[in-house]
């Protein structure tokens, strides 16, 4: 399993690493590689899209890398690739792929929803791993570039995180000492 799972990511990297590289080289021919402002404020300092290029394989690499040594630790067998992997990263793959779209539309409202019914999703599901980051950052690139998507979706990580791993026990604590507290009083003979 574990030269599977190290194959399947030297191969995806490598896609990854093509895919950007090929981007990048369209662009150049096709009107020059996109800049992106922080915050979409033309103000701030802007970003360009050629970062991608070493971004993009190393954070895959690295992400890849933290999926299969969590497969490795996590999985007795050893026998199959877990399919809840596939299902996180398609899953942020094209939420990614929504809100650069939505973004691109100029519907500037709905990416708002979504990030908030992202936090809220949080609460149910890990989204903090490291297939839905590699994900979001796919769905987002060809929109907003390597770097932005990378923040952003960092940012999403560490609050989905927080919000999975540490208030999501609270609230099932608090939720289930209730019902059970409920539950107690309403016995016969009490």
């Amino acid at each position: 399993m574990n030269k599977n799972v190290f194959r399947y990511s030297l191969y995806f990297t490598g896609i990854i690493t093509i895919a950007i590289w090929s981007l990048l080289a369209w662009n150049h021919f096709n009107g020059g590689v996109p800049r992106h402002h922080l915050l979409a404020n033309k103000d701030l300092p802007s970003i360009s899209n050629w970062w991608g290029a070493v971004l993009l394989p190393l954070l895959s690499w690295f992400l890849l890398y933290r999926i299969r040594k969590r497969i490795l630790r996590n999985d007795v067998e050893q026998s199959r690739f877990p399919v809840t992997v596939l299902y996180g990263f398609t899953g942020s793959l094209l939420f990614g792929i929504l809100l650069s779209v939505f973004f691109t539309l100029g519907y500037t409202t709905v990416p708002g929803y979504m990030l908030m019914g992202l936090l809220v999703l949080a609460l149910f599901v890990p989204v903090y791993r490291a297939e839905c980051l590699l994900g979001l950052v796919i769905g987002m690139v060809f929109t907003f570039g390597t770097v932005l998507p990378t923040l952003v979706g960092s940012v999403l990580v560490l609050i989905a995180a927080v919000l999975y791993l540490y208030i999501r026990p609270v609230i099932i604590y608090i939720t289930t000492a209730f019902l059970h507290m409920a539950s107690f009083s309403k016995k016969p003979g009490k």
